[in-house]
């Protein structure tokens, strides 16, 4: 890798499944050499990452192209109409890994993020850095597309395939955090978000989960694996 990549992320697809990962730069980061692509089953894919990125990355699935040659993906579509993303961002639900890279004190912060629902489970694995007990892996590891509530479950030929947030089901300041429950105090985990936080407890569940939910690391690689536990579709 050239000297302008600071940071890589592998990217392991261990899904049964083809994933089609990705990814979104934040305002004022340099772009990325790709904002999408596909992963064949038991496929990686390395992709270098400029010095102060930050962004998010998740996965798309059940994707296909139409007769038109548009492209679309029954979860985390990114709305480009091409296996690129573009800038475009995930449609929720979609499980979300997010990074600020040489943040604050140089460090990175990273979390897998369920605010928006969830699609597949994700893990985000640190390789090499420093940085004591917060360098550690965060995730969900666990299917929550087969236990997700009724209400709140997104199906696509008779099977679950993805699992909303109760702001995105209900529109409900106090499921959103917004209006009156616009602060930590105000705004309390829900029995909507208990169910992600039980299932995937390093991952974040709601918009004020940060304190079990963030994660920091220096100088370090990173794998982001699809899938990691072998599942069934």
């Amino acid at each position: 890798m050239d000297g302008s990549y600071s940071t890589t992320f592998t990217i392991v697809n261990k899904c049964s499944y083809t994933v089609w990962p990705g990814i979104l730069s934040g305002a004022g980061t340099s772009p990325l050499s790709t904002t999408g692509f596909a992963l064949q089953s038991g496929e990686s894919n390395v992709v270098g990452l400029p010095p102060a990125w930050s962004g998010r990355l998740w996965g798309r699935t059940l994707c296909s192209q139409d007769d038109a040659g548009k492209f679309s993906c029954v979860t985390g579509d990114c709305g480009s109409s091409a296996v690129e993303c573009a800038g475009g961002n995930a449609a929720p639900p979609a499980t979300l890994a997010e990074f600020t890279l040489n943040g604050a004190g140089g460090l990175d912060f990273f979390d897998v993020s369920l605010v928006d629902g969830y699609n597949l489970p994700m893990i985000v694995e640190p390789q090499g850095g420093t940085g004591g007990g917060n360098c550690t892996a965060t995730g969900c590891v666990v299917d929550l597309n087969t236990p997700c509530p009724t209400e709140l479950k997104v199906t696509s030929s008779g099977e679950g395939v993805a699992c909303r947030s109760a702001c995105e089901a209900f529109n409900d300041p106090q499921y959103c955090c917004s209006g009156a429950y616009a602060t930590p105090d105000t705004c309390k985990p829900s029995s909507y978000s208990q169910f992600f936080k039980t299932a995937c407890p390093r991952a974040y569940s709601y918009a004020y989960d940060d304190g079990t939910s963030t994660f920091t690391c220096a100088s370090a690689d990173y794998t982001i694996t699809f899938c990691p536990q072998p599942s069934t579709r």
